[in-house]
């Protein structure tokens, strides 16, 4: 008598989010089974890596990742179509950091004019987010996606305070939302109630859990997103069935480990690995708990990451 191994019972779908527009689309999603969880479901689409790409040259970045960027700092169009010819990304995240008021204060129109000079010098799909106070961050993606019409681009981000305006310029532009919350499933769910009540189709909706990198915050984030995934595909919860998006690069590259030298540090061993290893064993940890859309910084970390996906599937 063989031995039948028992497998999880899936009733509910993720949803499919298409990204970019014709020659660029890529779709996002669609799951039937928890992650790389193959033998249980499909996984028609793999998840994707975004590389970032600022509107300016970042400031605090270590030598270990800045030496892969620094003949393109200064030109986001090229910055991007490096990232994508010699690093792989399938997909563009253009951060406008300087619409915020401290930061430069660009001008709404400046910024929408960037992202569709970015968006039409790639092949892939672009993602847009913001940064700075949520009305000026409301007030520029109203502008990008105007300036983006029709092109499905993934504008970030919105929350309970200001997801009307932005939502309602993705609705009439048709361009899709990444939606904010703060590692809560309940306030994940009310957000995407709202979003679809205001009339923005749930396929053009993606969650973003604010992630946290490794260390401190990535159990709690591993689980909050672990229960949205069970929600979404044991129970049929129509409001966690988007797909996730994890902007975590940011996070990675920010704190001591990463950012200190082996000289100050000779116990910790080489920078440069450690700020490899740092990226990629976080990134794993949030493949493996449902991201769909990882945003990504060192090339070899994607590189690792890109294998490891293809491996999985």
């Amino acid at each position: 008598m063989s031995f039948q191994v028992p497998k999880n019972i899936y009733n509910g779908k993720i949803n499919i989010v298409k990204l970019g527009k014709g020659d660029t689309e890529t779709k996002v999603g669609g799951d039937t089974a928890l992650p790389f969880y193959v033998f249980e479901g499909e996984i028609p689409n793999s998840p994707i890596i975004a590389i970032e790409v600022y509107d300016r040259k970042p400031e605090g970045w270590p030598e270990t990742v800045s030496k892969y960027y620094d003949d393109v700092f200064n030109d986001p169009v090229k910055w991007a179509q490096k990232s994508i010819s010699k690093y792989g990304a399938d997909a563009i995240c253009l951060n406008l950091s300087s619409i915020n008021p401290d930061e430069g204060d660009m001008s709404p129109e400046d910024a929408a004019e960037l992202s569709k000079n970015v968006r039409e010098s790639i092949e892939k799909p672009l993602i847009v987010y913001g940064a700075g106070p949520l009305e000026k961050i409301a007030e520029v993606m109203k502008k990008v996606s105007e300036k983006n019409k029709d092109s499905n681009i993934l504008m970030g981000w919105v929350e309970e305070d200001n997801y009307k305006t932005t939502a309602a310029a993705a609705m009439g532009y048709n361009n899709n939302l990444a939606a904010v919350n703060s590692l809560d499933v309940n306030i994940a769910k009310q957000l995407n109630i709202l979003l679809t009540q205001l009339g923005l189709s749930s396929d053009r909706i993606v969650m973003d859990p604010a992630s946290s990198g490794l260390g401190y915050g990535l159990e709690y984030c591993y689980s909050a997103m672990e229960r949205l995934k069970i929600a979404a595909l044991m129970q049929d919860d129509k409001m966690t069935q988007m797909p996730i998006i994890n902007n975590i690069a940011p996070e990675i590259w920010k704190v001591k480990e990463v950012k200190e030298s082996q000289k100050d540090y000779p116990e910790w061993g080489d920078q440069e690995e450690r700020g490899i290893n740092w990226e990629t064993i976080s990134c794993m940890s949030l493949l493996l708990s449902g991201s769909n859309i990882l945003v990504m910084r060192h090339p070899k970390a994607v590189s690792i990451m890109k294998e490891m996906i293809k491996e999985l599937l």
